[in-house]
């Protein structure tokens, strides 16, 4: 039994290409641009304590909150400049890689 091939044509730095996707490459997550005003746990953590409140004015770099991972005090810092919209844990509350922290609009 015969696998059916698909290929696909790639221009890249003035050449055309063709080529055949692997399967690992046709699951892959689509890219998605990341919001700079969407703040999310790098590292699962505990909130040892939350700097800010939604409707404050933050500048970048201002710590808004310190997360504890691994006996480790990590400041969360501002990446822009902006109003606080939400802040979406509480001091205290466990939080997982990717979960978003707070949201600067």
């Amino acid at each position: 039994m015969s696998e059916q091939r698909q290929f696909c044509e790639i221009a890249l730095e003035g050449g055309t290409y063709e080529a055949c996707p692997t399967k690992k490459f046709l699951r892959r997550k689509p890219f998605e641009k990341q919001n700079p005003g969407v703040i999310r746990a790098l590292i699962p953590g505990v909130v040892a304590e939350i700097g800010t409140a939604p409707g404050q004015a933050v500048r970048q770099g201002d710590t808004l909150m310190i997360l504890e991972a691994m006996k480790m005090l990590n400041r969360i810092k501002a990446p822009v400049d902006g109003q606080i919209k939400t802040i979406a844990v509480a001091a205290g509350e466990k939080v997982t890689k990717g979960q978003v922290l707070i949201e600067i609009g």
